[in-house]
């Protein structure tokens, strides 16, 4: 008996979250078209719709056009439901976004300010997100919570990032950052997190690795709306997979990593959309370094292609600025592919500003959806 209750408790929560997911993904929606979608019968779907309207997290806008019969009233997340705050941090800059549940961007800002490993560096990322959320608009109480993306090694268990060799850190606690900001706090490395952003927002559900061409390398594998994580969460962390053996030297201290061949540093150590202006222009120089770096790029895409067999796409700073080159990555990837697949599981990512903030912002969304 009461196993069969909590089983029901639990069908119930899941088609509660179920339906409030499904309204922040769509505009505008009436009971029958979240009845057909989630294969639930109509009066499941209004009494799941009247409790959320009731808990203020969804509100009657009119109704919709008519198809024949009696309108529907049209039902959509509310806009004082609450906001997400995503932050990326990197060596040189933050990156700040705020979303609302239906992960529109309200506004997306991206801020120079150096990496320290001290509590002053935080006060500050503090102090200026205090003032971006001012100029949304925003109170501090219509903040859900803050998704803040690390390039590193992040340890869900440990509740810590136990290694980020770009920024020099290593087993530092959550609570020592979170301890700087109002709301609850989640960390994702930031490929995990540009990877989310793609995955999430997409109808498809196919798995994919997300290659983060930043200036550093990572990655991820998001599969049926989740990242894998890995025994010691180092999943995907490509970046340091040897493409050239005895090669470069990495950051890290080993050699032929592929961070030393296929870092946005690589193409240039100031605007990378200035990089792509001159091999548009048809610079030699440009040209010239833009073939070596896909060459070796396009061995390491197959290399994960062979591996996993899924779609790959090119994110991070040079996977957001690429546009019509990415053909030329396909290009060489099919001349390398043992099977006749051609280069058309390689793609540039969606998102081309600020993925890493966005997906951690993403992630606070879902996890509110999980305890509706």
């Amino acid at each position: 008996m009461d196993k069969k209750k909590i089983t029901n408790m639990e069908v119930k929560k899941k088609n509660r979250n179920d339906v409030f997911r499904y309204l922040c993904k769509n505009a505008m929606v009436s009971n029958p078209d979240i009845s057909y979608a989630l294969k639930l019968s109509l009066p499941t779907t209004t009494q799941i719709t009247k409790e959320l309207i009731k808990n203020g997290l969804v509100e009657e806008k009119g109704e919709l056009e008519s198809t024949g019969g009696r309108r529907a009233k049209a039902l959509a997340v509310s806009d004082d439901a609450g906001k997400a705050v995503g932050l990326d941090i990197t060596k040189n800059h933050i990156s700040l976004v705020l979303t609302q549940l239906t992960g529109e961007i309200l506004k997306a800002d991206r801020l120079f300010l150096p990496y320290a490993p001290e509590d002053s560096y935080y006060q500050e990322v503090s102090r200026r997100l205090e003032h971006f959320l001012q100029k949304c608009g925003c109170k501090g109480k219509d903040v859900l919570g803050m998704g803040i993306s690390f390039p590193g090694i992040i340890d869900l268990e440990g509740k810590m990032i136990a290694d980020s060799h770009i920024l020099g850190v290593r087993s530092l606690p959550f609570s020592s950052i979170s301890r700087f900001f109002d709301w609850p706090c989640h960390f994702m490395n930031d490929a995990n997190a540009g990877a989310y952003a793609e995955g999430i927002q997409s109808e498809s559900m196919e798995r994919f690795f997300y290659l983060s061409l930043s200036n550093t390398v990572g990655g991820a594998v998001y599969s049926n709306g989740r990242l894998e994580q890995g025994k010691n969460f180092r999943c995907g962390e490509v970046g340091h997979m040897t493409i050239v053996p005895d090669g470069k030297s990495c950051y890290c201290g080993k050699y032929g990593c592929m961070d030393a061949y296929c870092s946005a540093k690589r193409l240039s150590d100031g605007k990378l959309e200035d990089f792509f202006w001159r091999l548009r222009k048809g610079e030699r120089e440009a040209a010239g370094l833009w073939d070596e770096y896909t060459s070796y790029l396009a061995i390491a895409v197959n290399n994960i292609h062979m591996v996993l067999d899924c779609d790959i796409v090119l994110g991070g700073y040079v996977g957001s600025c690429m546009g019509e080159y990415i053909r030329d990555v396909q290009d060489k990837v099919s001349k390398r592919n043992t099977f006749a697949e051609g280069g058309s599981f390689v793609r540039s990512c969606s998102h081309k500003t600020g993925a890493a903030a966005l997906g951690a912002s993403l992630k606070i969304i879902e996890l509110f959806i999980e305890q509706v």
